[in-house]
């Protein structure tokens, strides 16, 4: 599939991966950055049956902020009756996403072929 050749925002870029959108937070999410990506985040899990991955491969800090867009991102596609799923390999943002709980409803995959192969969905 074709790819976007740049980023959407500074620590957002969206492409489209074997019939999902593919949202690559980068660098560091926190209260500003959030603000960057919600609206993008919003269009990506509306409409019916959203198929979305989430991959944190490129974030280098992640705060509750982050948190709140994952939970938020969750919401919204169960509400449409879609699919989420979470990339994420870097150990301090997994320690906060088993802490908050947050691993146990959106399980991280080591990568994103891994995500798009997973037959059931995170959510």
């Amino acid at each position: 599939m074709a790819r976007e050749a740049a980023p959407l925002t500074r620590h957002l870029r969206i492409h489209r991966e074997r019939g999902h959108t593919v949202l690559e937070f980068r660098g560091e999410i926190d209260l500003v950055s959030a603000a960057e990506i919600l609206p993008h985040l919003d269009e990506a899990t509306a409409g019916p049956a959203p198929r979305v991955v989430i991959d944190l491969g490129g974030v280098e800090f992640f705060d509750a902020s982050g948190l709140r867009l994952l939970y938020r991102a969750r919401t919204r596609v169960l509400a449409h009756e879609g699919r989420l799923h979470l990339v994420c390999t870097h150990p301090p943002t997994l320690r906060v996403l088993r802490v908050t709980g947050l691993s146990r409803l959106l399980p991280p995959r080591p990568t994103l072929d891994a995500a798009l192969r997973s037959g059931s969905p995170a959510v």
